[in-house]
């Protein structure tokens, strides 16, 4: 279909959520909603002949956004010199959340420089990690005098 799976997710209890992420393999394409209902037409069809979630489900297609998932060694690399914020399974240099710059990313560890210089992170220790938007320009707030 010319796209790539970047996240699948099933979320939540009684009425659970699929949640289907996707972009255009050609990553020079912005994604659009007639990508998303394409890709939830073609995986519905799937999903209604192997039925693997025996309860009702929503099924939930989009594109990953400016705070998108980063889930593969090639996300890490593709976004290197970005901000970032990554979460791991154990502590790693006393810590176990790291939110800097990307950058490098070797296969096996995604480097990431925070306040304190770089840290590397063994990819397989990484619990949950995005890109973080920019914080935008402060206002600067001005008081009036009176009097």
């Amino acid at each position: 279909m010319g796209f790539e799976l970047v996240q699948v997710r099933l979320l939540g209890g009684g009425r659970p959520t699929l949640q289907v992420t996707a972009e255009p393999r050609d990553h020079s394409r912005p994604m659009t909603v007639e990508d998303c209902a394409a890709i939830s037409y073609a995986v519905s069809a799937v999903l209604d002949v192997a039925d693997p979630i025996p309860q009702a489900y929503r099924l939930e297609v989009s594109s990953p956004g400016i705070e998108r998932p980063l889930v593969t060694a090639e996300h890490f690399r593709r976004f290197a010199g970005e901000r970032a914020r990554i979460e791991t399974e154990e502590a790693i240099a006393g810590r176990r959340r790291f939110t800097g710059r990307l950058v490098d990313c070797d296969g096996k560890t995604v480097t990431i420089e925070i306040e304190d210089g770089p840290v590397a992170v063994p990819l397989a220790a990484v619990r949950r990690a995005k890109l973080v938007a920019a914080p935008g320009p402060t206002a600067v707030r001005t008081r009036r005098r009176t009097g």
